[in-house]
């Protein structure tokens, strides 16, 4: 990976292209202590989009993967993780993208896509329908299981979930309880409402990190529900008719379907 400065802060990045020339920018932002490689190579992500044409950009959240760790509340912040993705664009001269995001990945794009509306040709929210105007609730669990000294000091069986999984993507577990124990600014139902590019909204069908995505799609004027079939919170991400249906919402929103 590469990486650049952003905000004061070592960001690492892939930038990947398709063979044929005029290619269409997508940006993908990860879920909360996941990594590019986790959340968007192993599960077939890049491979398929760079098949579809598009030009592949995908970064490390700070404090995750090979960026920079932080580990002050100040550091983080869904607002704050949006303008490392601008800066990302604004590194690479991208005056315009889609943005795909998953669980806490998709938070940060709506963010980026209030602060920087014309920097969003399409969002997909990924893993986070809507829970993302209710909130997630649990994350001082959650910190407290990745500042315990040994996974099975940990009781509650969400937040055990959520540490096995930062130590299987080797995270550093410090940088992770100060990004969850950030504040977190509200996205209110009224914000998204704001929300003009094209939307399409995925969520596992038992999914109970996300919530429902045709309830968030409901607030967004014009946006799309597609619920994952039989798949929850950790399993939607690499699903193949997710991945199917991003295509040919894109595809739309390119003018490109058939």
């Amino acid at each position: 990976m590469t990486t650049f400065n952003s905000q004061g802060v070592e960001i690492a990045y892939i930038d990947q292209r398709p063979p044929q020339p005029n290619d269409i920018p997508v940006l993908l932002i990860h879920g909360f202590a996941s990594n590019v490689p986790t959340n968007w190579v192993d599960t077939g992500w890049v491979r398929t989009l760079i098949d579809a044409g598009y030009r592949v950009i995908a970064f490390d959240n700070r404090g995750h993967g090979a960026s920079e760790k932080l580990y002050e509340l100040d550091d983080y912040g869904a607002p704050l993780m949006a303008e490392d993705a601008r800066c990302l664009l604004d590194h690479l001269a991208i005056p315009r993208a889609h943005v795909i995001g998953y669980s806490m990945g998709s938070r940060i794009a709506a963010f980026l896509a209030l602060a920087h509306p014309e920097r969003i040709q399409s969002l997909v929210f990924g893993g986070l329908g809507i829970n993302m105007v209710r909130g997630m609730a649990g994350t001082g669990p959650i910190a407290h299981a990745l500042e315990a000294a040994h996974v099975d000091d940990v009781k509650s069986q969400a937040a055990r979930t959520f540490r096995v999984f930062a130590e299987q993507t080797k995270s550093d577990l410090k940088a992770l309880a100060a990004c969850i124990r950030s504040a977190r600014a509200p996205i209110t139902a009224d914000a998204v409402a704001q929300i003009g590019a094209p939307v399409l909204v995925a969520v596992g069908e038992n999914d109970v990190v996300g919530g429902s995505a045709p309830d968030l799609a409901k607030l967004i004027p014009g946006a799309e529900a597609f619920v994952i079939a039989g798949r929850e919170h950790m399993k939607a991400v690499g699903d193949r008719t997710f991945k199917a249906a991003a295509l040919e919402f894109l595809a739309r929103v390119d003018g490109r379907a058939p």
